[in-house]
Parts: C-alpha cells; sequence; structure tokens
C-alpha cells in the first residue's frame, strides 16, 4: 500500500527539515519570492467600488475645485498662462487704463493688467507673452488714437532679462502729453492774453530798432503788422479759440461714441472683407448671366422679332377692342351662370320651357295655375 504523496499523481516532496538546520531554514529569495509576497498583500491599486464611497467623494470634489480654479486662473499659470507679468513706474497714468495695449516694435505682444498709485508714482503692471524684456528695457505709455486711446510701447534693451519682481524704473519711462489737454491750454493762454499790451509792446519795439539797417527794420515792420491785425481781430480770435475750446471739449465728451462708431465701421469693414469672395462671386455672376442674355437674344433674334411683332399687333387689337370686350363679358357673366346651373344637377341639362304650345291646345286645368313658374321637383 503506497503513500499518497508518493504516488504517480501525487508531488513529490522531500525529507523533511527541523527550523533552523540546514539551507532550508533560509528564507527564499528573487523574483518569485516578490511576487508572494505582493499576493499575500493583495493588489496595489484597489478599485474604486471596494474604497470608501466618503473618502471618494471628498477627494472628487477636492480634484474638481483645484480644476475649476486652475481654468479660472490659467493665463497666471506658470507652463499654460498667458506669459510673464512685469511693472513699470511712470510719472502719471496719462489715460491709461487696465486691457489696453502692450506693444513691442508696433506689434502687440500683451495687455495691461493693473495701473495704480505707489507711493507717488503710478505702477503699471503689463503681462507680455513669447517676449524677451531685458534689464535696460525702457516702457512709453504712447497715443494709439486721436480719440485719446493709449498703450504701452516697450523697447526691450539690456544684456540680460529683465526680473519680474523688479519694476522698470521711473528714469526709464516716458509719458505722453495728451492732445486734448494741450489744446485746452492753448486756449486757456491764448485768451488770457492782452492783445493790447501786446501790440504796445512790439510798437516800443519798432520804435526802438527805428536806427537798424533796413532789413531788421522790414523784419520789425511786418511784426508790427501782425501785431496790429492780432489787435484788430483779437474779438474773432477769441470766438475762434473759444469755438476751438468747445469743439475739443465736445470731441472729449463723446469720445466714447466715436469709438463705438468706429469699432463699428471696423465691425462692417471686416464683415465686408469676409465676404468679398461671396459679392465677387455674384457680380460675376451677374456678368456671365447678362453675357449669356445677350448672346441668347442675338442667337434667337430672328425668332423672337417675328413673335414680338405678333404679340405687339395682338395687344394693339386688344386695346382697341377693349370696351366691346368688356360689353361680351358683362352679358356672358349671367349666361354663363344660368347654363352652370342648368347643368349642375348631373350629367343632363335642367331646364322649364312655358308658353311653347297654345292655350286652345293644351287639355283643359292646364297650364297650371302658377303661371310659367315650373312645379316644384320637376325637370
Amino acid at each position: 500500500m503506497s503513500h499518497a504523496g508518493n504516488g504517480p499523481t501525487g508531488p513529490k516532496r522531500g525529507p523533511a527539515r527541523l527550523p533552523g538546520s540546514g539551507p532550508a531554514s533560509l528564507p527564499e529569495r528573487g523574483p518569485k519570492s516578490r511576487k508572494s509576497k505582493r499576493a499575500a498583500r493583495g493588489p496595489l491599486f484597489k478599485p474604486v467600488r471596494e474604497r470608501n464611497p466618503i473618502t471618494v467623494f471628498f477627494v472628487g470634489m477636492t480634484v474638481l475645485i483645484v480644476a475649476a480654479a486652475a481654468s479660472f486662473r490659467a493665463a497666471d499659470l506658470p507652463v499654460i498662462g498667458g506669459g510673464t507679468t512685469y511693472s513699470a513706474e511712470f510719472s502719471e497714468a496719462a489715460g491709461l487704463r487696465s486691457g489696453n495695449e502692450v506693444r513691442v516694435a508696433g506689434v502687440k505682444v500683451g495687455k495691461v493688467t493693473g495701473v495704480r498709485l505707489d507711493h507717488g508714482k503710478v505702477k503699471v503692471e503689463f503681462r507680455v507673452k513669447d517676449t524677451w524684456v531685458g534689464n535696460a528695457s525702457t516702457a512709453a505709455i504712447a497715443i494709439k488714437t486721436v480719440l485719446g486711446d493709449k498703450y504701452v510701447a516697450v523697447d526691450p534693451l539690456g544684456t540680460g532679462p529683465q526680473s519680474p519682481k523688479t519694476p522698470i524704473p521711473a528714469t526709464r519711462t516716458m509719458s505722453p502729453y495728451d492732445v486734448t489737454e494741450a489744446f485746452n491750454d492753448l486756449s486757456t493762454s491764448l485768451v488770457n492774453l492782452d492783445s493790447a499790451r501786446l501790440g504796445q509792446s512790439l510798437q516800443t519795439l519798432s520804435a526802438t530798432f527805428s536806427g537798424t539797417p533796413p532789413a531788421v527794420r522790414k523784419a520789425l515792420d511786418g511784426v508790427t503788422g501782425l501785431a496790429k491785425v492780432i489787435s484788430s481781430r483779437d474779438t474773432e480770435l477769441k470766438r475762434l479759440l473759444a469755438g476751438a475750446n468747445k469743439f475739443s471739449g465736445t470731441m472729449a465728451d463723446q469720445s466714447s461714441q466715436i469709438e463705438t462708431l468706429l469699432k463699428d465701421g471696423n465691425l462692417l469693414l471686416g464683415e465686408l472683407r469676409r465676404r468679398r469672395e461671396a459679392v465677387h462671386g455674384l457680380l460675376v455672376g451677374t456678368q456671365q448671366l447678362s453675357t449669356q442674355l445677350t448672346g441668347l437674344v442675338d442667337d434667337n433674334q430672328r425668332q423672337l422679332a417675328p413673335a414680338l411683332r405678333s404679340l405687339e399687333k395682338v395687344t394693339t387689337l386688344l386695346e382697341r377692342n377693349k370696351a366691346d370686350l368688356d360689353r361680351a363679358l358683362s352679358i356672358a357673366g349671367p349666361y354663363t351662370r344660368l347654363v352652370g346651373n342648368s347643368l349642375g344637377n348631373g350629367r343632363w341639362m335642367d331646364g322649364y320651357v312655358c308658353g311653347v304650345v297654345p292655350k286652345n291646345y293644351l287639355p283643359p286645368g292646364t297650364p297650371p295655375k302658377t303661371g310659367c313658374m315650373p312645379p316644384k321637383g320637376g325637370r
């Protein structure tokens, strides 16, 4: 009788060893032993259905909140953001606002992100993308349009990059002088000018230089004439300058409407530019249609000319007999109505004829007492 472990189908086993005796007491090492330990510990990642649902919920909500915050602040991210943010110090804002363009060599490279007052200076923060800004770069607030729109013009200079944490100092920035303010200052100065004293001063200067050479005298005479003209036209000049001041004020007040009008015009021009191919195709098709119609008329002129002459004769004849046609239609109207009534009961003509046979040939009691009216239901 054989043992079950030593049978032909049972696994072969070696001799029994006591713990701690011989090589069998050493732990097995190698890939198989690591796999067995990993299998004993379980899978590396548990399925979601086997995890705590509350933990899964909070982790998922945290991931969604972080993703939403990152999407809202994507422009500020270092890799996929909208660029690098720099700052510059200016002596005045000059009407610059957040959202205005930032240009390098006339090309838009970013936009202004903030304008604020910082220790008596205006600190302008702007973001540029894919643009190198050196440590000696200059920045200037430039005028974009005559309506007062501004932008920041950056001139990248230097041997190294500009640190985003260090603002461009005011010594390397420049603010513009507004055109509207210039006109207002000019009009104010000229209105306050005393033209009479100016003319008197010029006359005194001319008398002082009376002994000078003829060329100088002619020049001073011209200046004197100019002063007299200015003095004589003082009222007109004041009115003109007041009108110019009023016009500049109106333009400044209506700048938003004019800007909107220009933007709408740009939109219209852009749409026309986009529809240029369609308009061009329409014009070309119209030209081709006119060419085809001209060729069709030329090719069929022999057939069309007699037909048109016959049509003209028919229309002339109808126009000449218009009164007769109207009278015939007025007579034919009741006739067609009665014929339609007589034929409308079926495939026969329904009618009643009265008084065809003389009365002396009729049997007694006829015709009916009702006269020539047909009896009800008769045919």
